[in-house]
């Protein structure tokens, strides 16, 4: 933006606390001045709470999200022989569906160019479980992370300093202002990384539920379709998908099993219904919407013969070997991850159905055992968590095992069954249990 065209901040900041709408040359001064610094944090934060406060327009947040997406690199993909396709999830406890997604879908032709985030609060992070696994690199160059995409089909790496970096400042600053919790925002901090990455189609996993970002289905929608409408008003084709965030994913939580989870899954061994489900929904929009499957009854084949046949998993060991891992991690995954020193089981704690679980203090405990962080800088242990999970539904008698906690010694391990239990309500009759997937 030229000298004469910049807009004064405090100009911009007034207009949006008034409520008006702002034409897209104020919101790329906005967004300069996040790059440059012409906005101070305390100019970034007023703005903030402007946008929080009154919203954003349709129009206002495509061109919100296009400029945060300009503010640094933005990858081509040009000679590539089939569609550039990825998936993002809110977040949740448990939520390894990128893994075992990733890979399907590159078996099946498409190139998956992830860029993930980490854990903060009480999510686990993609890029700290893909840590568990010695001399696996989340941080590659820009070039060899095309090359590896070009490869093997997918890679999944953690997000670069040139990527979207407006929103790099501007999402610290929300952190501390209590402003992460507004629509626009949050579509364009999600949206700018993803656009960034030069997509053709992009496939949301919007969670809801008590161990999700969005607790209710109202705001779960509202997301769902803010990101929705400015994805394809940006010009690449997405979806949106809501599933539920009210027990754990799966049957583990925690960095180093949730990958040996993974595994289990993608060689079969184990694939836990309600996991298996959001797979295969986010799967088959990701065939469909780029026209790798011609409808559902296609993708569903296409997916069955791909985790039947071993491919996908053969994928998925490719990527970790050329992002600095072993060459075997399919095979032996506990060769190139540590244990935890201490491994104790769960009990029940009464008779009856397991009914309710507080989905958001499980993962808060998962953090307490230290394998998630409360700061940016603070260091994730790789080894502890929850596994061997039961699902929601099942009946149980008081002293059965009903999951096992791994820790660094004995008097967390004991904190952590305490919180997991607590974490836990028991019914004498079956439970009304919350859909899978819900729209």
């Amino acid at each position: 933006m030229s000298e004469t065209n910049k807009i004064i901040p405090q100009e911009i900041i007034r207009l949006k606390r008034n409520g008006q709408v702002l034409n897209e040359q104020a919101i790329k001064g906005f967004v300069c001045g996040l790059v440059d610094g012409t906005f101070s944090d305390s100019q970034v934060g007023a703005m903030a709470m402007a946008i929080y406060q009154n919203g954003m327009s349709v129009d206002e947040r495509v061109n919100f999200t296009k400029a945060m997406m300009h503010s640094g690199d933005v990858i081509s993909w040009q000679g590539f022989d089939g569609p550039i396709v990825d998936k993002h999830s809110t977040g949740g406890v448990g939520d390894k569906v990128s893994f075992m997604l990733a890979a399907i879908v590159a078996a099946c032709g498409g190139y998956v160019p992830m860029i993930s985030g980490r854990g903060l609060g009480h999510t686990g992070g993609t890029a700290d479980k893909l840590e568990s696994i010695a001399g696996f690199n989340v941080q590659p160059s820009i070039s060899e992370f095309k090359r590896i995409v070009k490869d093997v089909g997918v890679a999944i790496i953690s997000q670069t300093d040139n990527l979207a970096p407006a929103d790099k400042r501007l999402y610290s600053i929300r952190d501390v202002t209590a402003t992460v919790e507004s629509i626009p925002l949050i579509t364009a901090s999600i949206l700018s990384k993803k656009l960034a990455a030069g997509l053709d189609a992009l496939v949301m996993d919007v969670k809801v539920g008590n161990g999700a970002m969005m607790d209710n289905l109202t705001d779960a929608r509202a997301l769902a379709d803010s990101i929705v409408n400015v994805a394809n008003g940006a010009g690449v084709k997405t979806q949106a998908i809501i599933t539920d965030m009210n027990q754990v994913l799966g049957t583990s939580a925690g960095n180093a099993i949730e990958m040996a989870e993974t595994v289990k899954y993608l060689t079969g061994k184990q694939r836990e219904p309600r996991l298996h489900k959001v797979v295969q929904a986010l799967a088959t929009a990701m065939l469909v919407n780029t026209n790798l499957a011609s409808g559902e009854k296609e993708a569903h084949e296409k997916i069955d013969k791909v985790l039947r046949s071993g491919l996908a998993a053969e994928v998925f060991d490719r990527m970790i070997a050329a992002l600095g891992g072993p060459k075997n991690f399919i095979e032996k995954p506990w060769d190139s991850m540590v244990k935890a020193n201490v491994i104790m089981e769960v009990r029940a704690s009464q008779h009856g159905y397991l009914a309710q679980m507080d989905t958001r203090a499980v993962g808060m405990s998962v953090v307490g055992l230290g394998g998630g962080r409360t700061a940016p800088t603070q260091q994730v242990d790789h080894t502890v968590g929850f596994d061997r999970i039961l699902p929601l539904g099942v009946q149980v008698n008081r002293g059965e095992v009903i999951a096992r906690v791994h820790a660094r010694d004995e008097d967390s391990a004991n904190r952590a069954i305490e919180q997991f239990n607590n974490a836990l309500s028991y019914s004498e009759e079956y439970p009304e249990l919350p859909p899978v997937i819900y729209k």
